[in-house]
């Protein structure tokens, strides 16, 4: 079990949204799980929120420490596939959270 989650959230173009989901899930995850430190990543999509403005898609990633984001590996597993050409400019809304496990 990790002990920090990397919760990332973001929309995206309605038109884009097939394509967003098809390289998310069959290259983006794939690739960013082989980087060190990362257990494993869950995505979600918003049915409801209290809150004005919340981006649309989450993706949950289940890491060794707060520094795996931003670490060597994860970035070179980033930049592979088409995401970061055809999707990543895209996005927009885009939060990014790391959140330390306390139970």
């Amino acid at each position: 079990m990790a002990d920090y989650i990397y919760l990332v959230q973001m929309d995206v173009p309605a038109d884009l949204e097939e394509e967003f989901n098809r390289i998310y899930d069959i290259q983006h995850v794939p690739n960013i799980i082989k980087a060190p430190g990362v257990h494993g990543c869950s995505r979600f999509r918003l049915e409801s929120s209290d809150a004005d403005g919340t981006a649309r898609y989450a993706a949950l990633y289940e890491n060794d420490s707060p520094d795996v984001p931003s670490s060597e590996g994860w970035m070179a597993e980033s930049e592979k596939g088409d995401w970061p050409a055809k999707i990543r400019p895209h996005t927009t809304n885009r939060t990014h959270m790391i959140f330390k496990r306390i139970a």
